[in-house]
């Protein structure tokens, strides 16, 4: 059964309450996306609920704050900065909620569901955060490292919290990687702004992604990354250990065809991106049917049956849904379950 989920964030609060706002968007994703719902992400609440600051407040044994610069590690190590605190209990109170809505009629927590939550990657994390005297993280291999086995650490207890919480379902942990690219490609600047960092090399990256994804196998999570770059290093994350990959179709060049069909072949889940992440500026959205024979036209040219596949395809929009506008994202959520289903039915 071809499936539908969300990527991470969804619009809000707007004027309404940000509890109340996000236990609406927790309801909204449960009754769209089951049997594979996920923990909604609500940057707009501030500093704290972003992808970045969410994963830095899971961290215990590193401290961070908010610079003007973004995120920084704190020269206390294991002391949580104030904005790291905020950011921890801002996601502790997100998954009390989700534990709430679990054990009412909702979708989560079903037995044989899956349940999807989100992290920033190592490498992204390495790219977006400075250590304590400047500069960011992925500068510095030692700190780097530690970031990554500090990440580990706290996925380990971020699934089993999750796992506490939903007890019926099954945990999806999705890594973000958006900069993984940028920073293979040394197209990461330093902060003078005048340079680049250097590149990193494949081996490199995948044995930081290795502890991570490794640790969300342990603790019993099906580990995917979510990388929507143009020619995503598909076989790179699939040996580091990811048993799925979400990538956006819009931007997916024809070099990177064969490396997803090699992953539909391996028996990985493949999360496709096939519903712009922001509405058109004009006009309508595109309807069922063009966003089904956009699915149609990939698996026929990747070679693919949809009805051999559908165990592991799932649609997703190409990113998240932050940026969007609220009647835009719940069209969204309503349409893509619809198109799964009409692809199992054809």
């Amino acid at each position: 059964m071809t499936r539908a989920t969300g990527v991470g964030s969804v619009p809000g609060p707007g004027t309404a309450d940000p509890a109340e706002a996000f236990r609406e968007a927790v309801r909204r994703t449960s009754e769209a996306y089951a049997p594979l719902a996920h923990l909604p992400e609500m940057p707009g609440r501030g500093v704290g609920a972003e992808m970045v600051g969410r994963t830095l407040g899971l961290i215990d044994e590193l401290g961070a704050d908010v610079q003007p610069a973004g995120w920084r590690l704190t020269e206390a190590s294991g002391q949580s900065g104030r904005d790291q605190r905020r950011a921890r209990s801002l996601l502790d109170h997100d998954l009390d909620i989700l534990e709430e809505e679990a054990g009412g009629s909702g979708g989560y927590g079903s037995t044989g569901d899956d349940l999807k939550i989100q992290v920033a990657g190592p490498w992204t994390l390495a790219a977006s955060v400075e250590k304590p005297r400047g500069d960011r993280v992925l500068g510095d291999h030692g700190a780097r490292r530690e970031l990554a086995e500090a990440l580990a650490e706290a996925v380990t207890r971020h699934v089993a919290d999750v796992q506490r919480r939903v007890p019926g379902a099954r945990v999806v942990l999705q890594v973000d990687e958006p900069a993984l690219p940028a920073v293979m490609a040394a197209r990461i600047p330093t902060a003078s702004g005048f340079g680049k960092h250097r590149r990193v090399d494949p081996p490199v990256a995948s044995a930081l992604l290795e502890t991570v994804l490794g640790a969300a196998r342990g603790a019993g999570a099906v580990p995917v990354v979510h990388c929507c770059a143009a020619s995503p290093p598909t076989g790179l994350l699939a040996g580091a250990g990811a048993a799925g990959i979400s990538v956006d179709l819009g931007v997916l060049t024809t070099a990177a065809y064969d490396p997803l069909a090699e992953r539909f072949d391996a028996g990985d889940l493949v999360l496709l991106g096939v519903a712009p992440s922001t509405g058109p500026a004009t006009g309508e959205p595109a309807g069922d049917s063009a966003v089904l024979n956009r699915v149609r036209r990939l698996l026929d040219m990747l070679g693919l049956d949809p009805a051999e596949v559908g165990e592991q395809l799932v649609l997703t929009p190409a990113c998240g849904l932050a940026g969007a506008h609220p009647a835009y994202a719940r069209h969204v959520m309503a349409q893509l379950p619809r198109v799964a289903r009409q692809l199992d039915e054809a």
